[in-house]
């Protein structure tokens, strides 16, 4: 009689990280028809999230062996602290997992699979005594990263303020301070970082959404590890659905390669001073652009504010940009609001990704073999952005030590000649450079079919999940 086994993902409640989990259990599935797969979503806090993600749960085709299960929603406390809120909107949801896990029908369960901000949730896991997997959407090397780290602050031996650059085994080179994610450098969400990394350090074992072809140092320097990691990716949304027809026909009339596309991720805006150097910048370069600019949310000085940027309204960009700048640039460029980044990647005319580095864009960009310029913003991606310029050397720099973490202002401000030159520096990359994109983006095609690096340890990792049956 064939065994068969269940899996319960849970993913965070942004789009991003839905997507992915989405993506990743249908590549289990796909691979081994034994499996099948309950994905529990929270409903985030945020209308404009909710209303993303429901679109596009309705939007997938239905499934014998992914189910999708919209878990009800949980008041917050009104007094619950807002550096607790986060984790509270998390925890609230167990007993809802608690209630379904008990209800739960079909093969036996043999694994919970968590996101890498919903640890708290393997208490359940241990509850109902099955293993728990992290499904980590960022990188080997910024795991490698958040686990030092992590263990460096718990022998009370991280010193954040000294200290110029780090030594990480995931990192061939030492890690400069300005390199480190926020929740590292900055004091403030001490309590978080500690919550993440004990959380992490639970798991029986770690999938990461990367690919050994790309990370084989970060991926080696696990060998020891006691707990095991997955390189798995990588995992990515290729379809084409939602599609704006207008942007990509747009792109039909430009010349192969002669694009630089802008994007900065479902949660990367600017202000009105930097979104100014930036159309000075693409005016004096001259280069065809493919701008998505999006509307910052309004900013609270004292609680931090998570919401997505929205586009702006006809009038609001008119008033955003430089006076006149539309008009001048009609011929060469084009300014949106959200963009359809995989198929803008994916189109030949696009040369060169000015790119906040967020994990799912770097991918996307290595997959279709579109050269990055790196500006980071917040989270991992200064740290994505040093792998990619420093580590890897796949990627020019625009400004690796920006930063703008929610809580206080940007650190400084990018001028016009600094992302002039970093648009120049991507669209005229050295030959070099554009023969290793070029590469890797021929190994990340080909890592998870028969003889690839991902496709192997996908098959370890099934083997694993039913062992536990």
């Amino acid at each position: 009689m064939k065994r068969e086994a269940q899996l319960v993902m849970i993913p965070l409640s942004a789009v991003g990280h839905i997507v992915s989990t989405i993506e990743f259990a249908k590549l289990l599935t796909n691979h081994d028809h034994r499996l099948s797969i309950t994905i529990l979503v929270i409903k985030p806090e945020n209308d404009d999230e909710a209303t993303r993600i429901t679109s596009y749960t309705r939007s997938l085709p239905s499934s014998q062996r992914v189910h999708i299960i919209n878990l009800p929603e949980c008041p917050m406390d009104p007094e619950t602290p807002s550096s607790s809120q986060f984790q509270a909107h998390i925890d609230n949801q167990k007993p809802n997992v608690r209630q379904i896990l008990s209800d739960l029908s079909g093969p036996p369960l043999a694994a919970f699979v968590v996101d890498m901000f919903c640890t708290s949730m393997i208490d359940v896991a241990k509850e109902f005594e099955v293993p728990s997997l992290v499904f980590y959407t960022s990188g080997a090397a910024f795991l490698s990263l958040m686990l030092h780290l992590h263990t460096l602050r718990e022998q009370d031996n991280l010193d954040r303020s000294e200290s110029k650059e780090f030594v990480i085994p995931g990192f061939l080179n030492p890690v400069p301070r300005t390199a480190l994610p926020s929740i590292v450098s900055n004091k403030v969400w001490d309590s978080f970082f500690m919550d993440y990394g004990r959380g992490l350090k639970k798991a029986d074992g770690i999938i990461v959404n990367s690919f050994e072809e790309l990370e084989s140092h970060a991926v080696h320097s696990f060998s020891n590890s006691p707990i095991p990691i997955y390189p798995v990716g990588p995992i990515l949304n290729p379809s084409t659905n939602n599609t704006n027809t207008e942007i990509l026909e747009w792109l039909d009339q430009q010349p192969r390669s002669s694009v630089v596309f802008l994007c900065f991720g479902s949660r990367g805006s600017f202000g009105e001073d930097q979104v100014q150097e930036i159309a000075i910048a693409l005016e004096n370069s001259g280069v065809r652009f493919l701008w998505s600019l999006r509307k910052p949310p309004i900013r609270d000085p004292v609680k931090p504010t998570f919401a997505p940027p929205c586009d702006y309204s006809v009038s609001e960009l008119a008033a955003v940009l430089p006076a006149g700048f539309l008009d001048r640039t009609a011929g060469i460029g084009k300014v949106i609001g959200w963009a359809p980044q995989a198929q803008v990647l994916a189109h030949q005319a696009t040369g060169g990704f000015v790119s906040h580095c967020g994990w799912n864009s770097t991918l996307e960009s290595i997959y279709y073999g579109v050269p990055i310029a790196a500006w980071p913003i917040h989270a991992e991606q200064q740290t994505n952005a040093f792998e990619l310029v420093c580590e890897l050397k796949m990627a020019v720099e625009i400004a690796l030590d920006y930063m703008d973490d929610f809580i206080s202002a940007p650190n400084f401000l990018v001028t016009a000649d600094r992302i002039e030159k970093g648009i120049r520096s991507v669209m005229e990359i050295d030959e070099e450079t554009r023969k290793k994109v070029k590469e890797m983006s021929e190994k990340s095609r080909s890592t998870l079919s028969e003889g690839g690096c991902s496709y192997s340890y996908l098959g370890r990792l099934i083997d694993y999940i039913m062992e536990q049956v």
